[in-house]
């Protein structure tokens, strides 16, 4: 299960920033995470509480906010949206559809006191 390792690197990312804002409890912590990105947002969920625990971030909220997918096809040329990877082109039906969107996971506020 690759969200255990995602959630310790993100309290990582948070209990640094925490700090070196002199922070002394992290109440909210905001992903963007990609539709495209593999990622099991329930598994991540139970990772980050239990990470989280005795830590800075102890208690914080994780809100998740899902980007879309979106990939270019190569035969046709369009950027297109895509639900998962290999996906067909919506317009042509080609498989040669490269992801350029929602493949990503980024950490896009922290909320301190």
């Amino acid at each position: 299960m690759h969200e255990m390792s995602l959630a310790e690197g993100i309290l990582q990312q948070v209990e640094d920033t925490a700090r070196r804002e002199g922070a002394r409890q992290v109440r909210t912590v905001v992903l963007e995470i990609g539709a495209l990105a593999s990622i099991e947002v329930e598994a991540l969920r139970f990772c980050f509480d239990a990470v989280t625990r005795n830590s800075l971030a102890a208690g914080a909220t994780l809100e998740i906010q899902t980007l879309p997918g979106a990939g270019w096809c190569l035969p046709c040329g369009a950027t297109v949206p895509i639900t998962e990877l290999y996906d067909p082109c919506p317009r042509c039906g080609s498989y040669q559809v490269q992801a350029t969107a929602g493949t990503q996971m980024r950490i896009k506020e922290i909320e301190i006191e």
